[in-house]
């Protein structure tokens, strides 16, 4: 495998917060699946669960170079977590498409968070040329 590209992304919890409190379900259902949304409801820090979801789909759009736009979906842009708590990447979607055409096999993705912040980090790699 070798690395094919990299985005990062900062979100401030207070501004996932406020989505949260303004716009409700209409917010969460547009941004997050239903799987996400489900493993922040059961957390006691759900703001800052969410808010770190946010931030690695920031960071998937980063490294794939497009931004949110055109066909692109926030839920096409799933993270989900591991049975030992390690946060994988689905994709699906236009995003999908879009990572299959950059030859795209995998996105890692790791998250940590401060007292305010949520940080992701994505790396995009690709199959070796020449090897499988």
């Amino acid at each position: 495998m070798e690395i094919i590209a990299h985005g990062i992304d900062l979100v401030d919890f207070p501004r996932i917060e406020d989505m949260v409190k303004r716009h409700g379900e209409r917010f969460l259902d547009r941004v997050f699946t239903k799987a996400e949304q489900a493993y922040a409801k059961a957390n006691k820090n759900g703001v800052e669960k969410l808010a770190g979801r946010f931030a690695a789909k920031e960071a998937v759009l980063k490294l794939l170079g497009t931004g949110w736009r055109g066909k692109i979906a926030w839920t096409d842009i799933e993270v989900i977590n591991t049975a030992t708590g390690q946060p994988i990447v689905n994709l699906s979607g236009e995003v999908k498409i879009i990572a299959d055409k950059s030859g795209i096999t995998q996105i890692s993705v790791s998250i940590t968070h401060t007292a305010n912040f949520a940080i992701a980090s994505a790396v995009a790699l690709a199959e070796l040329k020449g090897h499988k």
